[in-house]
């Protein structure tokens, strides 16, 4: 444990928690412009303020302590205080300039994140935006501070520390390329089971949430391509027969494609935007975060008037 207040130097709080980041000594004295044995030194005087070694050697490097695990979200919170108390009392967009990483699906890219960052250009651009894969691990990395935003399902449960605000709520619809021949007539269940089908899944599934609907409702239908990525869906369905039934955001401003309502019950889904506490207060990303929502609603209103695909008035 820390022994006295001064016997820490919060300016070891940093290269504690680049160390803990970089989990090897040489490359967190390259981050911090330093030299290896100045590292070292550091290291040394971070193990005296604790009473722990923090770090032990490994093959790959150095492998933090249980201890050392401890200390990685309380650092991270101290380094955003003191972070907070250097901005200015008036935070101005134009003139901000600050990193923020973000976790989501290139789903949530397309939808949520294009029209974002367009926004964000115009009246924020100096803010750095990273745009980093989502996992399943998205609280832990919200807690050790890997990422500031993922973007996630409302499903995901959130811990004490964690924030949500929720976004838009999505349902899902059917595609196909323009002149499929069941465009003819309006989909019926049964010609929808008939159909070669497409999804989407990160895993290789050739099952998902439409599959459980049609098993609730004793039917089953042919999925014979699995794509790992919603970008790669629609080239594949305007050179193919297959259909695929994707969430509407995702697809509702295309005109390449025919968007017909799947003659099914699918339930719909949330999108939130999941953040920690040691963001909640920070003026600069609370203000991201409402402009956000004010994209994903301006948004709302094209999801609303999608146009389906009616056979009855296609020419």
């Amino acid at each position: 444990m820390v022994k006295n207040l001064r016997h820490l130097d919060f300016n070891l709080l940093k290269a504690m928690d680049i160390l803990l980041e970089e989990r090897s000594v040489t490359r967190a004295a390259e981050r911090l412009f330093i030299t290896q044995p100045a590292m070292s030194s550091i290291l040394a005087r971070l193990r005296d303020s604790f009473d722990d070694p923090l770090f032990v050697r490994s093959q790959r490097g150095i492998v933090p302590t249980p201890r050392a695990l401890e200390l990685i979200c309380p650092i991270k919170q101290i380094l955003a205080q003191i972070d907070l108390l250097l901005q200015p009392l008036e935070f101005n967009p134009a003139t901000a300039e600050f990193t923020v990483r973000i976790a989501a699906t290139d789903y949530a890219h397309q939808v949520i994140l294009v029209p974002f960052l367009a926004a964000l250009k115009q009246q924020a651009p100096h803010v750095q935006i990273a745009l980093l894969p989502s996992t399943d691990k998205e609280a832990q990395r919200l807690e050790q501070g890997e990422i500031d935003l993922a973007l996630s399902s409302f499903e995901h449960s959130c811990g004490n520390e964690l924030h949500y605000l929720h976004l838009f709520d999505e349902c899902y619809v059917s595609v196909m390329r323009l002149g499929h021949p069941a465009l003819q007539q309006p989909l019926s269940l049964d010609r929808f089971c008939e159909l070669d089908h497409a999804l989407v899944s990160f895993q290789g599934s050739f099952s998902g949430i439409t599959d459980q609907q049609l098993q609730q409702l004793g039917r089953q239908r042919r999925v014979t391509l699995s794509a790992s990525s919603f970008l790669l869906l629609p080239e594949i369905l305007q050179n193919s027969d297959l259909v695929a039934t994707v969430p509407k955001r995702l697809v509702c401003k295309r005109q390449d494609l025919a968007i017909v309502p799947p003659p099914l019950e699918i339930p719909s889904f949330s999108k939130i935007a999941l953040w920690h506490e040691r963001t909640e207060h920070d003026p600069r990303h609370r203000w991201l975060r409402q402009l956000m929502l004010e994209i994903c609603q301006n948004e709302e209103q094209f999801a609303k008037n999608c146009a389906l695909y009616n056979p009855l008035v296609a020419t």
